[in-house]
């Protein structure tokens, strides 16, 4: 018999997109052990991704088109809602993070204690001994500190590519209203503070190579500017504007997620939907 986490049913998703040199390393080092499922979504990727990912013996699904990294991941927690899974890991594709820790992630999650849990590349020194580039790690801690003031929170880092979620985050926050692009973490963090939801982090390693996706400078600098603008944005709902669509407590059954939400996205998948 599977061991389980707290009896909760654990789901990995991974948000794939160019992954072929990387994808299958980070899929052997994720204890199955523990895991009931373990989901790739292809966004319309170029390269052997897919090839791959049918022969791996996963769970999966194919984007008709690309849709960006935050449609990739509307995706994910769809079908992983579908599924079950009480407990919802999202981990990268791209071999940056340590795959070994979704147990110790799933259970600060199933604990009860807290609601969402973060892999954190900052606290420790893994993010400078893992190669990250000097200027992504002073962005990352300017960008981390404006949040945090601005926000009322206390993370250590915003940026993470590794993070876990409980059924109830996911089924309660409006995450269609979310961007499609690479603001879609931001924006998903801010609304996990904006609810109530409790957030913890833990220490984790990270590695940069050559075979590690990364987005290039312009599009960091078009990213940090636009985390502030969801920071400024959930400052000015405190001080009693009206909030953005993501972040309207009064939002309707269009922005929740849903199988049927994305069902016209996949080409392809071995999961019924």
């Amino acid at each position: 018999m599977k061991p389980v986490i707290y009896g909760a049913k654990l789901c990995v998703v991974l948000p794939a997109f160019n992954a072929a040199r990387t994808l299958a390393r980070t899929l052997e080092g994720l204890d199955r052990a523990l895991i009931d499922e373990v989901i790739v979504v292809d966004d319309a990727s170029t390269d052997e991704t897919r090839e791959i990912t049918r022969r791996l013996g996963v769970r999966f699904a194919f984007h008709r088109r690309n849709l960006g990294y935050g449609g990739n991941q509307k995706t994910c927690y769809a079908l992983a809602l579908e599924t079950g899974a009480d407990i919802v890991v999202m981990v990268h594709p791209d071999y940056q993070y340590e795959p070994r820790l979704v147990p110790a992630m799933a259970f600060m999650v199933a604990s009860g204690v807290y609601d969402v849990a973060l892999a954190s590349r900052i606290l420790g020194l893994g993010a400078v001994s893992g190669g990250m580039p000097r200027y992504k790690y002073v962005a990352n801690r300017f960008l981390t500190l404006a949040q945090n003031l601005l926000i009322g929170q206390k993370l250590s880092e915003y940026h993470s590519g590794f993070r876990a979620f409980s059924r109830r985050v996911l089924e309660t926050l409006p995450l269609l209203a979310n961007s499609d692009d690479f603001l879609f973490d931001n924006q998903m963090l801010v609304q996990c503070h904006w609810w109530g939801f409790r957030i913890a982090e833990i220490s984790c390693p990270t590695k940069y190579f050559a075979e590690a996706s990364s987005i290039d400078f312009p599009r960091s600098l078009k990213y940090g500017v636009g985390t502030l603008g969801v920071s400024v944005q959930c400052l000015l709902c405190r001080a009693g504007w009206r909030p953005p669509a993501y972040l309207d407590r009064s939002f309707g059954p269009a922005s929740k997620l849903s199988v049927a939400s994305i069902r016209e996205r996949v080409s392809e998948t071995n999961i019924n939907v």
